[in-house]
């Protein structure tokens, strides 16, 4: 057994999406081999609904997966072959826009008005770029749920995991989804299989992947020339790791416990024509699909 090592950290950046929606995105919209399958990850949280009821109006998509998890509020969607519906907190929807599919998300919030989730991009293969476009909503009591003895808590999404296997089936890239809570305190390693691009992205807590070998809160000695520096090795909210090769992760709970995202899956190691919400293998392709929401035939 091999720890994966962090190849990097980074916080998430706040952006502005759809009709104004304020969120903050991990990563995507540049070069994304290193997360392959995947292309982006935004965090969409927040308490005011000024910044986010203006939604996401209709809008196209080719070529991806979109995967929409909330954790709080409710999100209506509709789509251009009239399925409507909606999302509330611990629900999942995975969508294949295969070929073409246009639609529109429209955050509600709570009664509190807090609104919170995540939105993930899984690309697609060339051999599965034009399938047909395909829906699995999943209600939250649906997702297993694993509380191991000391209070490590995950759920499965998507993929197999500690003899569970999640609800989302048929995705190309094979992804493994989890939503894993570590208690305070506690040092934890989980399985990632070592032919697969991982990442976390811790939304709640603090918890330490680069030293998880030293017991958390371990204070390392740094010097800037005058002072002695003690440094905690710990990463906290809206952090996105991630890791190089190996088949395990392991995470060092802080004081009040971390809760992350674990998402791996197989590279498809294929070439990215990308603008916008379209996803294609080559700048032809892309054209044509742009041309096809011009003339009115992107729908097939």
């Amino acid at each position: 057994m091999s720890i994966r090592p962090v190849k990097s950290i980074v916080t998430s950046k706040p952006v502005i999406e759809g009709a104004g929606v304020k969120l903050n995105r991990a990563f995507g919209f540049g070069n994304t081999s290193e997360f392959d399958p995947f292309l982006l990850l935004d965090d969409f949280r927040n308490d005011r609904p000024e910044d986010y009821r203006a939604g996401f109006p209709w809008h196209p998509h080719r070529g991806i997966e979109t995967i929409t998890y909330v954790l709080a509020g409710t999100v209506e969607h509709g789509d251009s072959l009239g399925n409507r519906g909606n999302l509330g907190a611990g629900d999942v929807q995975w969508m294949t826009a295969g070929r073409g599919i246009l639609h529109q998300e429209m955050p509600q919030g709570d009664a509190r008005g807090r609104m919170h989730g995540f939105q993930l991009w899984a690309n697609l293969p060339s051999s599965l770029k034009m399938t047909a476009p395909r829906y699995q909503d999943i209600k939250a009591a649906d997702i297993p749920e694993i509380i191991d003895d000391d209070g490590t808590r995950v759920r499965v999404v998507c993929g197999d995991f500690w003899g569970r296997r999640g609800p989302v089936e048929g995705v190309a890239a094979d992804p493994r989804y989890l939503d894993v809570f570590v208690p305070p305190g506690r040092r934890r390693t989980l399985p990632v299989e070592v032919d697969r691009h991982a990442f976390a992205y811790i939304f709640e807590g603090l918890g330490d992947f680069r030293s998880a070998s030293k017991p958390f809160g371990v204070l390392t000695e740094k010097t800037d020339g005058v002072n002695e520096i003690l440094v905690r090795e710990q990463t906290g909210n809206r952090s996105l790791i991630l890791f190089d090769r190996g088949d395990e992760v392991t995470v060092q709970a802080g004081d009040a416990g971390v809760r992350f995202l674990l998402v791996s899956g197989k590279p498809i190691e294929e070439p990215v024509a990308w603008h916008g919400p379209i996803v294609m293998n080559t700048q032809a392709e892309l054209q044509q699909a742009f041309a096809e929401l011009r003339d009115g035939t992107f729908i097939r």
